[in-house]
């Protein structure tokens, strides 16, 4: 089982680990239902549409490593509000992030908060950034607003969990290829995973 709170948790089985990169689940995920979708909104909004046709998960849980000048480096955040950063359609008179002609709000609220971790509002966007200067929001990925508007869309529970990486700063790509591989240990240990597909 996976425990999000003392009265939340969900059979192993049933769950969808979702990765941008393997490296990010190393062999720590190794057994498990996983999918790894690639970069980006579309590969993710595809890879997991395709695998929950297929899979049918009671809960999606997004994994990855993210870059934030306002946590350290080495934190796990949980992520239940998300933004699509890279959305910018002002120049027709709407607002900085809103998605014309959606009807989903510019703060996307959708997921579970785990008990033991701090919570961050996830800022998703197709570019690797490396000069986060907005208070709005205080993760940086480019995947987590698609998989988490796909879920909601399903209603299919979500929980996102994030590994920060890097500063989103001037230093992040060098920081990231250090510390993406400390991702999975470090997600293996909070749902208490191991090789042996146990859960406690």
């Amino acid at each position: 089982m996976i425990r999000i709170t003392k009265e939340l948790s969900f059979p192993l089985e049933n769950i969808l680990f979702s990765f941008a990169l393997k490296s990010e689940a190393a062999d720590v995920f190794d057994g498990h239902n996983t999918l790894i979708t690639g970069i980006g909104k579309v590969n993710a909004a595809y890879e997991l549409s395709k695998a929950i046709q297929h899979k049918k998960p009671s809960l999606i849980v997004n994994l990855g490593s993210a870059g934030s000048n306002y946590f350290q480096k080495g934190d796990v955040i949980c992520c239940s509000k998300f933004i699509q950063r890279d959305m910018d359609v002002r120049g027709l008179g709407f607002e900085q992030y809103e998605t014309p002609l959606s009807n989903l709000p510019i703060l996307l609220e959708y997921g579970f908060e785990m008990e033991g971790l701090q919570t961050g509002i996830c800022g998703t966007g197709d570019n690797f950034e490396m000069g986060h200067n907005t208070r709005i929001y205080n993760v940086v990925d480019m995947e987590a607003y698609a998989l988490a508007m796909i879920a909601m869309k399903e209603n299919i529970p979500f929980l996102c969990l994030k590994y920060i990486s890097d500063g989103a700063d001037d230093n992040a790509a060098d920081d990231w290829m250090i510390q993406v591989h400390k991702a999975a240990v470090a997600y293996g240990n909070i749902l208490n995973l191991n090789k042996n597909n146990i859960s406690i």
